[in-house]
């Protein structure tokens, strides 16, 4: 039987590539919303961040990560996913 620590890895792992979901994908823009949300509540994302991931929920095609960047908000998320 897993562990509760091994349980939140692997929920965090889980969040983490639904978060890193292609664009273009149907319903891409809510899932990495939701993820984002994860990691919002978890509070490794800031507000400012996870309004952008908001604003993006329904745009399947958005990329939040350059509207993140020319907000200047989330440099620490933007480290984090290495863009």
């Amino acid at each position: 039987m897993a562990s509760e620590a091994e349980d939140l890895e692997a929920e965090a792992a889980e969040q983490w590539q639904l978060v890193n979901t292609p664009l273009g994908e149907m319903w891409s823009g809510r899932t990495r919303y939701a993820a984002a949300m994860y990691f919002f509540k978890r509070g490794e994302m800031n507000a400012e961040t996870l309004e952008v991931y908001r604003i993006c929920a329904r745009l399947d095609h958005e990329d939040p990560l350059p509207i993140i960047r020319d907000r200047s908000v989330g440099k620490e998320w933007l480290k984090r996913l290495g863009a």
